[in-house]
């Protein structure tokens, strides 16, 4: 009861520091995880030793799956699918040879400088090679970064770990589980199950969820409506749904889940913004407790025994990335300074953490080491990435408060002022209402605010309308010198 009672505490915890410091960690534009690996060192034996969370921790095997699962799924089922159709050869770049070439880079290093197997090396550089999607989210969101690099850094962190996952699958079948190390090999038939499980079960079992999931939400939604609430939950059903079938078929869940995104994706339908926004927030909140748990004692545990070598081979992960990615950028049309912003930015975080996990969970030889050399390189790049990120957030960002007018209060439904109206939250405002607003000669500026997957895939838009992203709609409305007197109708649907 005790153990429970603290396992909520913790949950709560995180929910409500997470929820007051969000608006704080993104205009400084550091990385929130920073935060939460303090605080698991607080709960920790360094700390007030309340939690001691270790490998065989069966909350941290839990947290992590689940972490890693909605993390697949929800990073496919954002992907914008005409804009990958339009971005071929970038994405062909940074999925390929952008995130193979680093890892193998990272491989050698791993092997020469470390002494690792040729396997356990291939499993180290394939969970270095992953860009961490949470590391980044301040990055991608900010229009103070050019939407070639959001739009390219997006692609990477929601693409190349479904590459990189079946290198460390495959990797971990060549080496013996700890208790069979003196094993001669992998079974051929086990090798052979696994490569069918992978291949072929995980992806067609994930379309198969993906679209029979998604076409059932429409049907249903169409005849007899499904309440908001519901749907956002449907998207976390849709994904561990995928994971389990693929689990008790002998697919891969992970694999699976992320087939199931892109297969919503594809169809191409209109979903409610909470179906996506509902998901994600519960994957970071599982993202952000499992950085608690490995920041009570595991993530720290290469500390200890940092030497030359170990300093060395962070170092050459670290730079892999870019300088095997800058120069296969060239002839894509992209500013010079683009092609900077995207070679640089490639934190490693929790996908890396996750992925060097899975030869532990599985009982493999030696695995520990790979997570301990993992965390290494994740903690210098927490800190090398996540603040080269707040400095250039803070450079970029425009000097001095935007100038603003008195704002006017809005009008009632008769058209007169409000008093006091500044304390009232926006009036909804109804087709004939809006149409009676502009004959009477009102200056009223319609604003189209969809989200921009909703905006790009659709050539439909209001009569007369402007564009403002929900993102940054200050920096749009001065951009685009809109009155600050006029009347703002907004709609986002």
């Amino acid at each position: 009861m005790e153990h429970f009672v603290t396992s909520i505490a913790l949950i709560g915890g995180v929910i409500l520091i997470a929820s007051l410091l969000s608006g704080l960690i993104d205009r400084s534009g550091f990385p929130l995880v920073s935060i939460f690996l303090l605080f698991g060192a607080v709960l920790g034996p360094w700390g007030f030793g309340i939690l001691d969370i270790g490998f065989q921790s069966e909350s941290l095997h839990v947290l992590a799956m689940l972490g890693l699962t909605l993390l697949l799924f929800s990073d496919a089922v954002t992907l914008d699918i005409k804009q990958l159709r339009a971005r071929k050869a970038l994405i062909w770049r940074m999925v390929g040879p952008g995130t193979v070439v680093p890892a193998i880079i990272t491989l050698l290093a791993a092997r020469m400088l470390l002494g690792l197997s040729w396997p356990a090396a291939a499993i180290l550089g394939a969970a270095l090679a992953s860009t961490d999607p949470e590391l980044l989210r301040t990055v991608v969101r900010s229009r103070l970064v050019p939407e070639a690099p959001r739009l390219a850094l997006r692609i990477e962190t929601g693409m190349n770990d479904v590459v990189l996952l079946p290198i460390v699958l495959l990797s971990m079948l060549l080496l013996p589980t700890a208790s069979l190390e003196a094993s001669a090999g992998p079974d051929r038939l086990h090798v052979g199950r696994t490569l069918l499980g992978l291949f072929v079960l995980g992806p067609v079992l994930g379309a198969v969820v993906g679209w029979v999931g998604i076409s059932a939400l429409v049907s249903i939604r169409t005849r007899v409506g499904v309440r908001r609430d519901y749907e956002s939950l449907y998207a976390l059903g849709l994904a561990f749904t995928s994971f389990a079938l693929a689990e008790a078929a002998g697919g891969s869940g992970f694999v699976a889940a992320f087939v199931a995104g892109m297969l919503v994706a594809a169809k191409d339908v209109e979903l409610c913004d909470c179906f996506f926004e509902y998901g994600e927030a519960t994957a970071e909140m599982l993202l952000l407790l499992t950085f608690v748990a490995l920041g009570t004692t595991l993530i720290w545990l290469g500390l200890r025994s940092l030497d030359w070598r170990m300093l060395l081979f962070a170092a050459i992960a670290l730079i892999a990335r870019p300088v095997a990615l800058y120069p296969m950028l060239a002839g894509l049309k992209l500013e010079r300074r683009d092609r900077r912003i995207i070679a640089a930015f490639g934190p490693r975080g929790l996908s890396s953490l996750l992925l060097a996990l899975l030869p532990v969970f599985a009982g493999v030889a030696g695995s520990e080491q790979i997570f301990v050399l993992s965390s290494v390189v994740v903690l210098f790049s927490v800190v090398i990435h996540g603040g080269g990120t707040a400095l250039f957030l803070r450079r970029a960002a425009p000097v001095g408060p935007v100038a603003l007018d008195e704002p006017l209060p809005p009008l009632d439904r008769g058209g007169s002022s409000v008093s006091g109206a500044s304390l009232q939250p926006p009036l909804r405002i109804s087709i004939q209402e809006l149409k009676a607003l502009q004959s009477r000669g009102g200056d009223v500026v319609i604003a189209d605010a969809r989200k921009e997957s909703a905006y790009d895939s659709d050539s439909v838009a209001a009569a007369g309308s402007v564009r403002l992203s929900p993102d940054d709609p200050v920096r749009d409305a001065t951009a685009l010198r809109l009155s600050k007197r006029a009347n703002l109708v907004v709609y986002c649907a």
